[in-house]
């Protein structure tokens, strides 16, 4: 027979395959157990559809199984209130669920109110298995419902010597990173509520920022947010041409005052510009962040040149690396990946939690700051 600590592990398996597929609501897993066996399980597959608790005892009946008296095992705190779909607490009471393992409440202001619920049908609650985990497997979710600030992940693409772009590009293209990788970035992509770049990376690679996975169709495309403190965007730029994806350009507000003219012009072309105050000469980041989250966007990709994730690194606003390595030595044929200086050890970042896959030759490190 199992542990309960083993249950809810595999519920925390089957959350992680909703990552990607759910957000912006957390990703969740459920395992039903009766008698020392697992008689129904789920998770959240897609966001607006059913919740794992909900799939899990569908899948008791599919399997035959009568979950009256079972115990059941939950990454997060079951809802209770109707948004798109049922309270799950009702699921559960109407199984006549004998007892449920949370790992972890629901941190919004909703908490504690499945709980309740669940205590008020007769139903023996327990908080707190494998906690930690499930925090950290919907970490953006966690941290945006306790400070209302998006989660930042900085991504890039580089040689082994740590060179982000050619200097000058070979006539084969300008891609570092292989094939494998950028499919990987464009699924990275669909979990965003924003991508984040800046003029200058506007300028002179012309990016769509849109996610592109063959066979998908893309129902929440992430809004594409642009750093452009002088309003220098191009007119022939895809930000503005290709409408797969809404766009901001986020501007100081002395510059939208004084250039209000191309403010006009950039809003008639279906732009939204949006003002913020000054940091560095530049816009101001963490006011930047907070705007992004006032809009309930929960995840933020930086997706820029050396000098805007530098900035973003050294003002410690980021909570999550990617970093893509390709199998190439570009030595003075290339710009580094970071600009701004880290001047002192105590500036120097070391990633926590890494993990490293490979796509094909490309090595991926990712990592928690």
């Amino acid at each position: 027979m199992k542990s309960d600590t083993e249950y809810m592990q595999m519920a925390m398996e089957l959350a992680a395959k909703g990552v990607g597929c759910v957000e912006p609501n957390p990703a969740v897993g459920c395992v039903i157990v009766k008698d020392g066996s697992v008689i129904g399980q789920g998770f959240h597959k897609r966001f607006g559809q059913a919740h794992a608790e909900v799939n899990a005892l569908a899948d008791c009946g599919r399997n035959g199984h009568d979950p009256a008296g079972a115990t059941l095992f939950v990454t997060l705190e079951p809802c209770s209130h109707t948004g798109k779909t049922p309270p799950c607490t009702r699921a559960i009471i109407d199984a006549k669920i004998a007892k449920v393992v949370i790992a972890s409440k629901d941190p919004t202001k909703l908490a504690g109110g499945g709980i309740e619920t669940l205590k008020q049908a007769g139903i023996a609650v327990e908080i707190g298995l494998c906690q930690d985990e499930a925090e950290k497997l919907n970490a953006p979710f966690y941290k945006y419902a306790r400070t209302g600030l998006p989660w930042v992940v900085v991504k890039w693409a580089q040689s082994i010597d740590g060179k982000l772009a050619w200097t000058n590009p070979p006539a084969e293209g300008n891609w570092i990173s292989n094939k494998q990788s950028r499919a990987a970035v464009h699924r990275l992509r669909k979990r965003m509520g924003a991508i984040l770049t800046g003029i200058d990376t506007v300028i002179t690679d012309n990016p769509k920022l849109t996610v592109r996975i063959d066979g998908e169709t893309i129902d929440r495309p992430p809004l594409r947010v642009v750093l452009d403190s002088g309003l220098r965007m191009p007119w022939d730029c895809n930000l503005i041409t290709v409408p797969d994806a809404p766009t901001v350009v986020v501007t100081t507000a002395q510059t939208a005052q004084t250039e209000f003219a191309q403010v006009e012009k950039l809003q008639s072309a279906g732009v939204e510009v949006l003002s913020v105050g000054v940091c560095n000469d530049h816009c101001d980041l963490k006011e930047t962040l907070a705007e992004l989250g006032k809009r309930g966007i929960q995840q933020v990709l930086i997706e820029a040149g050396p000098t805007l994730i530098g900035a973003f690194l050294k003002q410690n606003l980021a909570d999550e690396v990617q970093i893509y390595i390709a199998p190439l030595i570009l030595g003075p044929n290339g710009s580094a990946a970071i600009s701004e200086p880290m001047s002192t050890l105590n500036d120097y970042l070391k990633l926590k939690d890494v993990r490293i896959d490979t796509f094909g030759t490309d090595v991926r490190i990712c990592g928690f700051l």
